[in-house]
């Protein structure tokens, strides 16, 4: 539980919250959750594992160029005092395209409205933008157990797209902003469908956020990240955060969903195949949360672990978790170091753990019974495994 003086502190950092950093904030924030076990040593970390582990190269490109890349994020070196991912390290799930540096400079966003079409520069964008917070991005297809690393979280710099709107001029059959960005079609990928297009509804959008990013950890977006222009939709999965954003064009209620919305459709968990956008749910992220190391501890004569995670997506705040080692073992709740002070952020959570014996353990999580939704939990999809060998 926290402290009079840690609530009266965070009150005081809730104020300056969009001027400091949030790798500050959580600092500050942080309690006794992660601190040395009383009187024990800390002996190393026992690996976390698939049924087929393999290894992973952190913050390396991977699989081939453009739509085939992938760069997978280390979750495991998380700390209070080390929320943010740092820029080298956040996932990378597209790469950018051929041709996209040479024309960086002359980059413009078209805004196609209800009577004529205007445009915006990426410079334009950029003296425009101001700090909009840390949100946790995470593919929608996060689901490789050996690391789920394809999930960051980066503070961000934009411009509300909502503050664009006047310059669409949207009416009242229009249901939404179709957001296009630049994709490279030129050569045949493996494993993604060319189309890097998304629409927003045009309905409650100053309530869900969305923004146009320009930096990304207090420093210009790199090409791979979306320069010079991303949408950020604070909440959604990464496959809505159009990178090389071009255009932004107003749709009415029986447009058809765009080619990467239909790629989509399955891992953002939507009823069936839609076809028109107004059948399609917003792809929010759930409350989700998985282990990200496992310590190992001599206290005294004994070993004990300590199992650390992450917890984001849903209502964020400070969800209340439990931990179960076995599919056949009870649940137990889990202590969530500090709450989150951005609702689109992360938290970190720990549990102290004696195990009974040597052998393999499934390490699953949920929230307590109707806390929240938790679709991905209740399919214990970030279900991760480790190795014990010393009780």
């Amino acid at each position: 539980m926290l402290s009079r003086r840690h609530l009266l502190g965070a009150g005081l950092l809730l104020c300056r919250e969009l001027t400091r950093p949030a790798a500050a904030i959580a600092a500050r924030l942080a309690d006794e959750c992660l601190s040395p076990l009383p009187g024990g040593q800390i002996v190393g970390l026992r690996p976390l594992t698939a049924d087929r582990p393999r290894p992973t190269a952190f913050g390396t490109p991977l699989g081939g160029p453009g739509l085939d890349t992938r760069q997978f994020t280390d979750l495991s070196g998380v700390q209070p005092d080390r929320m943010l991912t740092p820029t080298p390290e956040v996932f990378v799930r597209t790469a950018a395209p051929s041709g996209l540096e040479q024309r960086q400079g002359e980059w413009s966003v078209t805004i196609h409205g209800r009577f004529n079409s205007t445009g915006v520069t990426a410079e334009e964008l950029r003296r425009m933008s101001r700090p909009m917070g840390a949100h946790v991005i995470e593919c929608a297809g996060n689901n490789d157990p050996n690391n789920f690393g394809l999930l960051s979280l980066a503070e961000w710099d934009g411009v509300a797209l909502a503050d664009l709107l006047p310059s669409l001029r949207p009416d009242y059959d229009d249901y939404g902003i179709l957001v296009t960005g630049l994709d490279d079609e030129s050569q045949p990928a493996r494993s993604s469908v060319p189309g890097a297009s998304w629409i927003l509804p045009l309905d409650g959008l100053p309530e869900l956020g969305p923004f146009l990013a320009t930096r990304m950890n207090g420093a210009p977006l790199s090409p791979d990240h979306g320069a010079p222009v991303r949408l950020v939709v604070p909440g959604w999965y990464g496959c809505a955060w159009i990178k090389w954003v071009q255009s932004l064009e107003l749709v009415k209620r029986d447009a058809l969903i765009t080619y990467q919305m239909a790629e989509f459709a399955s891992r953002t968990h939507q009823s069936g195949q839609p076809v028109e956008v107004t059948d399609y749910a917003p792809p929010l992220i759930d409350l989700a949360a998985t282990p990200i190391r496992v310590e190992q501890w001599r206290v005294g004569r004994r070993t004990e672990y300590r199992v650390v995670g992450l917890a984001w997506g849903g209502r964020i705040a400070q969800p209340a978790l439990e931990i179960r080692m076995h599919a056949r073992d009870a649940w137990h709740p889990v202590h969530v170091c500090s709450p989150a002070l951005q609702p689109h952020g992360w938290v970190l959570w720990s549990y102290r753990w004696r195990p009974e014996h040597a052998g393999p353990y499934s390490l699953s999580l949920r929230a307590q019974p109707g806390a929240q939704r938790q679709r991905r939990l209740d399919m214990f999809f970030y279900t991760r495994r480790v190795q014990i060998d010393e009780v």
